[in-house]
């Protein structure tokens, strides 16, 4: 008798239980289609119910006579699952005390029928063919970061800082000159036969490399991943990357993970920007996972910013990562902008500032950032100056225009008749600018100038070369034809002031980022901040910066110089959490775990558990044994038994502002 064909399986659940592969008997009906990586129906014995599940390896059974339930269909033909992608989701998983299926669910998007019968009926892609113009452009981009062209072929990882400049487009578009060198390297890729994976924060980055890549290579070999995109849009292009051809991948977070065919680059864009860190379980950064996947595949992993992040020169300093600088240092004109002597105190664009604003509209637009959009995002009181807060929820009080009535920030609800809890005022002033507000201000100061809003209500991503006054916050500054003729940065003071261990790293990102989009020989304007943060912007010396912080984390083992674990659970559980790990390590260090203080109104608990980075695998392993068996411990009872406590345990690695 032939031995039988068993189907190893991945069950597509959220269980921290059923992550693990199980065994499952292939019928013969089953056996031409039941391949690796299809998706397929499995029963589930202690459910009772059918499940959906990738096959992730077939093979003959062992010669023990154990019982097997059968597959119980086949979903599609085409294998979504390849292995490289099982390899790269299973290891970032146990990276980050988390399961292979919550990773494959942010990469493998839900079948679209009729796209994938378009997709079967239609004929497979060709190998893109890099113009030969196209690859001279590309390598003259390179050249000017000596050293990089043959790194690119070395399995390296990389550090770039971006050329801080516009560059202008044989279309006629302006992008950012980290576009243009992230283009150029897919197309270096590209010509070698070899696909490129490029991830950036947002839509507004992907629009500035579509464009940049489309002025070297034929749109068919680029594929966007976007979240923006329709079911099938996106199923499609998901397709398309596993096809036996190379492409050019481009895409947020979850793009990281791209099976693309034969990956000879993944490149990184601003990877201090918090929309890079995957908020669904298990959180894992996409420079954490690009990392992970430069081992498994030995690609060449790049990382570009205009800043750098004390992750990233953490690595550096290691010897893990190599820095390739410019042949040619360039930066943008920074002036450290303060009230004088005459001005009121406290003035919020000193006279120096105004000035470089008024001249420069005379030739074309100008670029004002501010910290928060709207009009007035937070009120006090008119005579005690306490903030005023929602007699509702407790929430901040804004004014959404001049005179309106104020409403709150966390329920919505107007706040009509409103008093001060402190001294019975039911008078309200403005403590803050919003965008709006600073428009409507600048406006006044400007009379007959063209005034843009670009924020999170009003998106605006390009603008004339026309002159104009643009108000925009932090990480919406839309790109201007030509580059601004100057840079207002504004409120500096302000945004120091949030209560986040990488608040300065995050403060300097938003204004390098902002200066390179001046004009060559632009003023940058920095106003009201002094020290070494705004040293490090006016000399452009931000790797310094990160230098700096690393050394001041280093003794008090804050991240990145230290992992950190977050924890949450009932008391018991972080109790038997903890004991696992000190189990796993019994020399770890007495002040290793930080708490517990009791959260959301002391139901559950939370704990930090600081660890270094030769230690990792073991407290991942612990971490997730803990999770998996306070799991069990809350499983559906059987019939006519009361239900236990419910399962309250989470784990979270990594954390950007580990908080107790």
């Amino acid at each position: 008798m032939p031995p039988r064909r068993v189907a190893r399986v991945l069950v597509d659940s959220p269980l921290p239980q059923l992550d693990r592969l199980f065994d499952y008997a292939v019928p013969d009906a089953l056996a031409p289609s039941a391949v690796p990586g299809v998706r397929v129906k499995v029963p589930l014995r202690s459910a009772g119910r059918v499940v959906e599940g990738f096959v992730v390896e077939i093979g003959d059974d062992d010669p023990a006579d154990r019982p097997l339930s059968d597959l119980e269909s086949v979903v599609s033909p085409v294998a979504v699952l390849p292995p490289r992608l099982y390899a790269l989701a299973r290891a970032v998983a146990d990276r980050a005390a988390g399961g292979a299926g919550d990773i494959l669910r942010l990469v493998v998007p839900k079948r679209m029928v009729r796209a994938e019968k378009a997709w079967l009926a239609g004929a497979m892609p060709p190998t893109p063919v890099v113009p030969p113009d196209a690859a001279q452009r590309a390598a003259t981009v390179l050249d000017a970061f000596p050293g990089l062209s043959r790194l690119l072929h070395e399995s390296a990882r990389l550090v770039v800082d971006a050329p801080p400049r516009l560059d202008h487009l044989p279309e006629g578009t302006d992008v950012g000159g980290w576009a243009v060198l992230l283009a150029a390297i897919a197309v270096a890729a590209l010509a070698r036969g070899r696909s490129a994976v490029l991830v950036v924060p947002d839509y507004r980055d992907q629009e500035q490399l579509w464009a940049a890549l489309a002025s070297f290579v034929p749109e068919d070999a680029i594929v966007r991943v976007d979240s923006r995109q329709s079911g099938p849009e996106r199923y499609a292009g998901y397709l398309r990357i596993l096809a036996d051809a190379p492409c050019v991948v481009i895409g947020s977070r979850s793009a990281v993970y791209a099976p693309a065919h034969d990956v000879g680059v993944v490149a990184i864009w601003d990877d201090g920007d918090p929309l890079l860190s995957e908020p669904l379980s298990p959180g894992v950064h996409a420079r954490d996972a690009a990392l992970v996947r430069q081992e498994l595949e030995q690609s060449t992993l790049l990382l570009a910013g205009h800043t750098r992040t004390t992750d990233v020169q953490r690595l550096v300093d290691a010897g893990w990562v190599r820095e390739v600088t410019a042949a040619r240092r360039a930066s943008p004109r920074v002036i450290l902008s303060a009230t004088r002597e005459g001005e009121a105190r406290g003035s919020r664009v000193p006279s120096a500032a105004f000035a470089a604003a008024r001249e420069a509209l005379s030739s074309g637009p100008v670029l004002v950032q501010v910290a928060r959009p709207g009009f007035a995002p937070s009120l006090v009181c008119a005579e005690c100056r306490t903030p005023a807060r929602c007699g509702h929820c407790g929430g901040a009080l804004r004014a959404r225009q001049r005179g309106a009535v104020p409403d709150c920030t966390w329920c919505g609800r107007s706040a009509r008749g409103w008093t001060c809890v402190s001294c019975g005022s039911d008078r309200v002033r403005m403590s803050s600018s919003g965008s709006e507000r600073t428009a409507d201000e600048l406006g006044r100061a400007f009379p007959g100038t063209r005034i843009v809003v670009s924020d999170g209500e009003h998106p605006t991503t390009r603008v004339d070369g026309r002159p104009a006054l643009v108000v925009a916050t932090r990480g919406a500054e839309p790109v201007a034809a030509g580059g601004y003729r100057a840079v207002l940065l504004l409120d500096g003071d302000r945004m120091l002031q949030a209560g986040d261990l990488r608040i300065g790293e995050s403060c300097l990102r938003w204004w390098s980022n902002a200066a390179a989009l001046a004009a060559p020989g632009a003023p940058v304007h920095l106003v009201g901040v002094a020290g070494r943060l705004a040293r490090a912007l006016a000399t452009w010396s931000q790797p310094a910066y990160a230098r700096s912080e690393l050394a001041e984390r280093a003794p008090l083992k804050m991240p990145p110089t230290a992992r950190v674990a977050m924890i949450e659970g009932t008391l018991a559980e972080l109790d038997a959490a903890v004991s696992a790990v000190r189990a796993a390590i019994p020399m770890l260090d007495a002040d290793a775990v930080l708490g517990p203080v009791p959260v959301e109104g002391g139901q559950t608990a939370r704990a930090l558990v600081r660890f270094s980075y030769a230690q990792g695998r073991a407290v991942t392993t612990a971490l997730r044994g803990a999770v998996v068996t306070a799991a069990l411990r809350t499983r559906r009872p059987a019939k006519g038994r009361p239900p236990g406590p419910r399962n309250t345990l989470k784990v979270l690695l990594d954390v950007l502002d580990p908080e107790l």
